[in-house]
């Protein structure tokens, strides 16, 4: 037995994960809802173990990273991110469009004018960005508010930061910038445990998953899945011209995003996959004071993947109507959709309040999201997965602009020993 754990431990974990991957689809599909139901805890105690992480590592990491930078370079860094990230989201929805165009999902089909969706409410552009400062610090952390914890992070580093440069302060600066800096490093020795779990919380939700799906519903929608994952790869493979383009090395990147791309792609959240994905660019060797803010933004805000699902949901939509989209509708929906991939930050079922908030602005049919329903986690999975890349990929390419910038010593930093991949050539 003790053999057998020190194998399990010793191996890697990108392995590991693989094997759960394909271990969960076939016990799912095989088992059915029982197993499902039976599996259901175990994928459960991974979502609230990476959860109870999400908190410690933005904060600590954030407040380090704010304090291995200054406040001009945060303002450069943030107008490369923003930019960046409307401008794949709504490359993403291009990308969507043109496939789903060429190879038509739903032709055929027809809508049952009965069915019923509940839609999750939007909360709305104006309100999503008020709820940027919390009004409450613990509500923000207790719920958790991704972009409250952010701003709440960046302000008491900044504070920090001004605080050591002082001269009446400067010496309680700089001890309080060790506890915070310790505290960081013992929230990732956590994460470290957590890893060893991962595996087994990913064949539980894969297999959860396989189980209620059930192969009648992949057969009757398997269009719709597969135009969807034949566009989020063909947006991978523009992320790959991207990196190549900013000299990041394909091969180091793909190794140590790997992980939390499949952990994404199992559990459908961004969110969730956060300490995962801080600990890929860790190992990445990027900049802390990049990647602290970049990371949990991204995954509040940046959504590729569920860009180019909105876009072929919406194709797929009007095919099954019999009323394929103009030219006109498709530029309408590229803007709408870049606009509400952040007013839906955090919102539970946020892809399916997406589709259906892009439906009721074009006049496609409310009808058809109830078809969609149907494969919410068989698309959800990819999308989510591509989201997470995304995020990686972005902060690998600002960090190559933001090169003659950072400071040598950051570069170079090890944590605990353990040696660093330098993506960039």
């Amino acid at each position: 037995m003790s053999a057998m754990l020190s194998a399990y431990m010793n191996s890697s974990l990108i392995l590991r994960v693989g094997i759960a991957l394909v271990l969960g689809v076939v016990v799912g599909l095989l088992g059915g809802q029982p197993v499902a139901d039976w599996l259901a805890p175990f994928g459960d105690l991974l979502l609230q173990l990476l959860k109870f992480l999400i908190v410690p590592i933005i904060l600590f990491t954030l407040m380090v990273g704010v304090n291995q930078a200054n406040v001009g370079s945060m303002g450069r860094v943030g107008r490369k991110l923003l930019g960046y990230y409307v401008a794949t989201t709504a490359f993403a929805i291009v990308v969507g469009l043109t496939v789903a165009t060429l190879l038509e999902p739903g032709t055929g089909m027809t809508l049952d004018e009965n069915a019923q969706v509940e839609v999750p409410e939007n909360p709305g552009f104006v309100n999503v960005l008020l709820s940027i400062v919390p009004t409450n610090i613990v509500g923000a952390f207790s719920e958790p508010n991704l972009l409250g914890i952010i701003f709440t992070a960046i302000v008491f580093g900044i504070a920090l930061l001004k605080l050591r440069e002082s001269k009446s302060h400067g010496e309680q600066g700089e001890r309080l910038y060790q506890v915070v800096e310790a505290l960081s490093a013992v929230t990732l020795k956590v994460m470290a445990g957590v890893l060893h779990y991962v595996p087994i919380g990913v064949f539980a939700i894969v297999a959860e998953t396989a189980g209620e799906q059930g192969v009648n519903t992949i057969l009757a929608l398997g269009d719709m899945v597969l135009v969807l994952y034949v566009a989020l790869l063909i947006h991978l493979l523009i992320y790959c011209g991207l990196m190549r383009l900013f000299g990041v090395q394909l091969g180091p990147f793909f190794r140590e995003a790997r992980t939390p791309m499949a952990t994404a792609f199992a559990t459908q959240s961004s969110s969730g996959t956060l300490p995962l994905t801080l600990d890929a660019a860790r190992r990445m060797n990027l900049p802390q004071s990049i990647y602290g803010f970049s990371l949990p933004l991204g995954a509040t805000i940046n959504m590729d993947g569920a860009a180019i699902r909105i876009a072929i949901s919406a194709v797929f939509a009007a095919n099954v109507a019999g009323a394929p989209l103009d030219l006109v509708t498709m530029v309408e929906i590229v803007l709408i959709g870049t606009l509400i991939s952040v007013g839906t930050a955090g919102v539970p079922g946020a892809g399916i309040v997406m589709i259906a908030t892009v439906f009721a602005q074009v006049g496609l049919p409310i009808e058809a999201v109830a078809l969609l329903v149907s494969i919410d986690a068989l698309v959800g999975m990819g999308a989510t997965g591509l989201n997470v890349t995304g995020d990686l990929v972005g902060t690998a390419i600002i960090s190559r602009t933001e090169r003659k910038y950072v400071r040598t010593g950051e570069q170079t930093q090890r944590d605990g020993g353990e040696a660093k991949v330098d993506v960039a050539t």
